[in-house]
């Protein structure tokens, strides 16, 4: 494959993939920084030391306020499951593909196809939402990654993996920009900055439960299923069973989330005086 581009071997792939990812980072970049306005506010006389110590109080400030958000906190943790099922769908989609005898070609194939329908899918979606609603755009968007794991526990077809990127594509954008928009009509406007810091922090810790969720029952039902002295038969058919299990368990991550969503209010802009 690496041969189609005119390179020499897989290494040089990867090495060329990191120059083209600075590249695209470089010129997507260009507009931000030279066209954005931004004020800038500074702590005068403050060592290193003491801007740590101010923004470890800036966290626990903007963490109190949250809590008197009803909506602002029953969302972030609903967004805190859900977005972690998503993250994990993606995280362990080729390890789980790789597990199943898949060949490393056809599943980078298909992480390229989800990266190439998602930008379309998410403008879709926020249409979407426009049309219906933002809440209920979200819905439909966990739902499909419902079906999403509940196929990905039975696949056993390579081009059924190419289905499942294909869905994966045409709702991980859209989930991701319509949470943002939902999240910015339950704050309060002028504290914007702080409170988007915030569901950012949420947002990079929610790669923590869903991978560990499935080794865990993964762990489990090895112990649960393996035979005192297996032979290598039962060892891969225990093996593939536990692995499957593992990934439904993600399915308790939407859950949760679309259950703690319902209890969300839409609210534009709350006080937190």
């Amino acid at each position: 494959m690496p041969q189609s581009f005119g390179l020499s071997s897989p290494a040089e792939a990867v090495k060329v993939s990191f120059l083209t990812v600075a590249a695209w980072w470089t010129v997507f970049s260009l507009p931000l920084f030279f066209w954005v306005k931004d004020e800038r506010v500074e702590q005068e006389g403050l060592s290193f030391l003491g801007y740590v110590k101010f923004g470890f109080k800036k966290f626990f400030s903007t963490l109190k306020k949250i809590r008197k958000l009803k909506s602002v906190f029953l969302f972030l943790l609903a967004y805190w499951f859900y977005i972690d099922g998503v993250d994990t769908i993606i995280r362990m989609a080729v390890d789980y593909g790789i597990s199943l005898g898949f060949s490393t070609n056809s599943l980078i194939k298909a992480l390229l196809m989800v990266q190439f329908i998602g930008f379309p899918a998410a403008l879709a979606f926020g249409k979407l939402g426009e049309i219906w609603s933002v809440k209920k755009a979200i819905y439909l968007g966990l739902l499909v990654y419902v079906g999403i794991t509940l196929w990905g526990m039975l696949m056993r077809e390579e081009w059924e993996f190419y289905v499942l990127a294909l869905m994966v594509g045409l709702v991980q954008g859209g989930v991701q920009a319509l949470s943002r928009s939902f999240y910015s009509r339950l704050i309060p406007k002028r504290e914007s900055a702080e409170f988007f810091g915030f569901y950012n922090m949420v947002g990079k810790f929610a790669a923590i439960i869903g991978p560990a969720l499935m080794g865990l029952v993964a762990i489990s039902v090895r112990k649960v299923l393996m035979p005192p002295t297996p032979n290598s038969s039962q060892i891969q058919q225990v093996s593939e069973i536990a692995t499957r299990i593992s990934i439904g368990s993600v399915l308790l991550l939407f859950l949760l989330g679309g259950v703690l969503l319902s209890f969300v209010k839409g609210e534009k802009g709350g006080k937190t005086t």
